[in-house]
């Protein structure tokens, strides 16, 4: 562990169901990063704001708890982004809690990726879906996302070894890109020219 200030780190959770495997492998990731770096834990969990989302088509029109939620992930300096998989891709409640950020809110942020899905044939969604997201937001993005089907977990644990070495895997990779995030940015994010 160093002696500098914990890094802030943020769960999203994408899920709207209480409990949620979402969630539960988005903290197993935070503790194996807690492992390799001082943190500071936050959770925004859709279950708790995604009504408070959903009602907002614009940011000024957001709750009071909304608009606290995105400034949170607005403010992380390592990032956890986990969904279950909707129809082939993430929840509408995730994707819109990012369609409200500061589209330059997480330029350099290091972001884990991870899904849950009803079994293997939705583990693509990572690259497929939220890889784009979190490349177009202009994110560091660790190589290793972690997917998990109700199979890997046993009564609210996740137990596959292999998640788990993939979850360590992204928690070492993460641990070596986070840092104290800059109060300004030496140069501007670059801007995406639409097509």
């Amino acid at each position: 562990m160093s002696s500098q200030s914990p890094i802030k780190t943020v769960i999203v959770s994408g899920s709207s169901s209480n409990p949620s495997r979402t969630l539960l492998l988005a903290r197993r990731i935070l503790e194996a990063v807690a492992s390799h770096v001082d943190i500071e834990r936050h959770v925004v969990d859709i279950a708790e704001v995604g009504s408070d989302l959903g009602r907002a088509l614009s940011r000024k029109e957001l709750s009071e708890p909304a608009e606290r939620a995105l400034r949170l992930v607005e403010s992380a300096q390592l990032l956890i982004a986990a969904t279950p998989v909707y129809r082939g891709s993430y929840s509408g409640h995730f994707k819109h809690l990012f369609d409200l950020l500061d589209q330059d809110a997480l330029v350099d942020v290091p972001v884990i990726l991870a899904a849950t899905g009803g079994g293997d044939r939705h583990c693509l969604v990572i690259e497929h879906s939220l890889r784009p997201l979190f490349a177009f937001l202009q994110a560091f993005v660790v190589p290793v996302g972690v997917y998990a089907s109700p199979t890997d977990f046993r009564d609210g644990v996740l137990h596959s070894e292999l998640v788990l070495s993939r979850v360590n895997a992204a928690a070492r990779q993460a641990a070596r890109l986070v840092r104290p995030r800059p109060v300004a940015l030496d140069a501007a994010p670059v801007r995406l020219a639409r097509v």
